[in-house]
């Protein structure tokens, strides 16, 4: 059993043994790799779900996050009571808000970040997505379950048709952004390929040879959320205060950032111990007119819409509301 897995282990032992009449006194947070989850990094520094828990009355409030590599562990966990917030792809959070219907019900408490996802390659064979073969393979966060890979999903059924959706499933591995930078940029385990997201993206620019092929942009035909946070509807019932807390700190950490990004790229650096990219390289990324921290969810409903048709989930939303808490439903999204 991994670290994270034991660690999650341990943290629902203690969920299940906190008294029902009381919001509980710890949140555990789960979050992925990269500069878009900066809106969590500035939580964690500032302590801003502490200070508006002390706000809603609820005193000392223990925040403890997590890193992981993929959706499935922060799924798992939020299912569980684990883990109280995760921040996952659009996807996750169909799959959880379907799966979960009949019980715990997760839904998106809100979107994070709008970003491109860069689809980069390094085979000079490779000109197009059709030109990927078995003798190719394409690091994705998780196979079949992350945002890249159902965006593969959508780009083989527009090339080969609905029914061909998996065209590239095989070819996909499992890996961490940072696992993926090595391994597509030292060309090793036969990783010519990676689904991409800032800083890490830039980082692969810079060597020889590796290339752009698609965006989730182009696949999803405009700007589209890349991160939603999501929670329980159990959970978020019980603990309606620490719920507001987390909610109030998200909004207030996105507004902190879009105030001042070069001072917010001073904190990516810094809680993200890059030593690659300078100040102006993050600034640069986060204030480039395709990249947002915002609340509002985009190009959720297509998504859902995209994996009702192939049976990745049983249950159509009528909208992309139906998949979020009101706290956002005043917002236009889609």
């Amino acid at each position: 059993m991994s670290i994270t897995k034991r660690c999650l282990l341990f943290l629902s032992l203690i969920a299940a043994a906190m008294p029902v009449c009381a919001e509980l006194g710890e949140i555990n947070v789960a979050q992925q790799y990269g500069v878009s989850f900066l809106p969590l990094m500035l939580m964690e520094r500032d302590k801003l779900v502490e200070k508006h828990a002390r706000s809603e009355g609820l005193g000392d409030v223990k925040v403890t996050w997590l890193k992981v590599a993929g959706p499935s562990v922060m799924n798992d966990g939020v299912i569980s009571g684990a883990l109280q917030f995760i921040a996952v792809g659009a996807p996750s959070l169909i799959t959880l808000w379907d799966k979960t219907k009949d019980n715990v019900q997760v839904k998106g408490m809100s979107a994070m970040t709008t970003y491109p996802l860069y689809l980069n390659v390094r085979n000079p064979n490779v000109k197009s997505i059709r030109d990927f073969s078995e003798q190719d393979k394409i690091a994705v966060p998780s196979v079949k379950i992350s945002t890249q890979a159902i965006m593969l999903q959508m780009a083989a059924a527009k090339e080969y048709g609905d029914q061909n959706y998996a065209h590239f499933d095989a070819w996909t591995v499992g890996l961490s952004h940072p696992d993926a930078l090595l391994a597509i940029t030292n060309n090793t385990a036969g990783v010519d390929a990676h689904f991409a997201t800032s800083p890490f993206h830039e980082q692969e620019m810079k060597v020889a040879g590796i290339r752009t092929l698609t965006t989730n942009y182009e696949i999803l035909g405009g700007p589209a959320t890349a991160l939603v946070i999501a929670a329980s509807t159990k959970y978020r019932d019980a603990n309606p205060k620490s719920y507001r807390a987390f909610f109030d700190a998200l909004k207030e950490a996105i507004d902190t950032i879009n105030k001042d990004k070069r001072g917010a790229a001073k904190v990516y650096l810094e809680q993200a111990k890059d030593t690659k990219d300078t100040v102006e390289d993050i600034y640069a990324m986060i204030n480039a007119s395709d990249y947002a921290y915002t609340l509002t969810p985009q190009k959720v409903g297509k998504t859902a819409d995209f994996m009702y048709k192939i049976g990745t989930v049983k249950t159509k939303p009528a909208s992309w509301k139906d998949l979020f808490f009101p706290e956002v439903h005043s917002l236009p999204g889609d």
